[in-house]
């Protein structure tokens, strides 16, 4: 009888172990962030295919978004897909595209991250040399493969309330694990405006 008591108080601590793991790991998974995986080449040469990333649920809970910030945030088009791209106009901000330049608050932006000139689509949201200005609580995003990208230039800014977060680290492949870092997130425009 002994044994038995003893095997059943092993197990209900184990079960207890468990419960509160997965009640942790749930939490840590609905409120603060979550693994994704990148699918598709529209953020090439920043991320392939297969990559994963951590996206923090909680980053813009303390401070706004920035220029040059990778987020995940659900398709305008269709509320069940995520997609993964870079923030480029914040509201307020003026958008051109000319000649496969772009332009934030009139000012040429160095884009060192992209493997391509930023292409345009005919019947796109935004058009070759016209200036869109980004309204209160909208983004402007792009993926960094311009030419393999559905982003902004095609469906238009998206609401800030569609992101689900901040991509902050790579943990996979192992070759490439570690924090993004924002190529934008030095630049002051505000005074271009």
């Amino acid at each position: 009888m002994n044994i038995v008591k003893k095997i059943i108080g092993f197990v209900m601590d184990i079960l207890e172990t468990i419960v509160f793991i997965g009640s942790l790991f749930i939490v840590v998974y609905l409120f603060i962030m979550q693994p994704n995986q990148v699918k598709g080449a529209s953020m090439e040469p920043t991320f392939d295919s297969g990559d994963y990333i951590l996206t923090s649920k909680i980053t813009y809970k303390f401070r706004t978004q920035k220029r040059g910030d990778v987020i995940v945030f659900k398709s305008p088009k269709n509320p069940d897909v995520e997609y993964i791209k870079r923030v480029i106009g914040l509201p307020g901000d003026k958008i051109k595209i000319q000649e496969g330049n772009l332009y934030i608050n009139n000012a040429l932006i160095q884009e060192n991250y992209i493997s391509a000139k930023t292409n345009l689509w005919e019947g796109g949201f935004i058009k070759e040399g016209e200036e869109l200005v980004i309204p209160d609580k909208m983004l402007f995003v792009m993926g960094d493969n311009r030419p393999r990208s559905s982003d902004s230039r095609e469906f238009g800014p998206i609401q800030e309330e569609s992101i689900i977060g901040f991509v902050f680290y790579r943990y996979y492949p192992p070759n490439k694990t570690g924090w993004i870092k924002n190529p934008l997130g030095s630049l002051n425009l505000d005074l271009a405006k």
